[in-house]
């Protein structure tokens, strides 16, 4: 917890200000994220809040619902279970998967969208390093299990000495390349 905490903090008021800076207009915009428009991320990052807030209860699994336009506001209910000590003990009952390893997928999460976001509607974003590492260290174990669950597409290689946020990227099936 100690040294999650403050990265899934960051990455998550990082990314509660890139929606806050959207504009009406650009909610029809397509992203980097090939199954979400800029309202459907927006929406997924709602539902993925409020997921992890209930499994930092050691509550339920979440159905997503419609588009309510509140990420910011989840995002602060789910920080506040996880900045409790008991949210990191044990394995999650809903999930059956240790609750630092939720963390991790959390923060991959927060990460990822963040840049989906940001390069959808133009703003500048740059994922703090110590979060990109975790996120690059804990998704090449998972990569494989990403892609049978769909959570990440086919890989897209990267140059050797790209950024490692690049890696991250094109590990999950991102084109780190990708303009609207």
């Amino acid at each position: 917890m100690d040294d999650m905490m403050p990265l899934m903090t960051h990455a998550t008021e990082r990314t509660a200000g890139l929606v806050r800076a959207v504009r009406q207009e650009q909610l029809g915009a397509s992203t980097p994220c090939a199954k979400f428009d800029v309202k459907d991320l927006i929406n997924h990052l709602e539902w993925v809040a409020e997921m992890f807030e209930s499994l930092g209860r050691k509550g339920p699994n979440v159905e997503q619902g419609p588009y309510a336009g509140d990420f910011p506001e989840r995002a602060e209910r789910m920080l506040a279970a996880w900045s409790r000590p008991e949210a990191w003990e044990g394995t999650s009952p809903a999930m059956g998967l240790p609750m630092t390893m939720l963390a991790h997928m959390y923060l991959v999460d927060m990460v990822v969208h963040g840049w989906d976001l940001a390069r959808a509607t133009g703003q500048e974003y740059e994922p703090d390093p110590e979060a990109v590492s975790r996120a690059l260290d804990f998704t090449g174990r998972m990569a494989e299990t990403g892609r049978q669950r769909g959570a990440f597409g086919p890989p897209v290689a990267v140059p050797d000495d790209a950024p490692r946020f690049d890696h991250l990227l094109g590990l999950i099936g991102r084109d780190p390349a990708w303009t609207p």
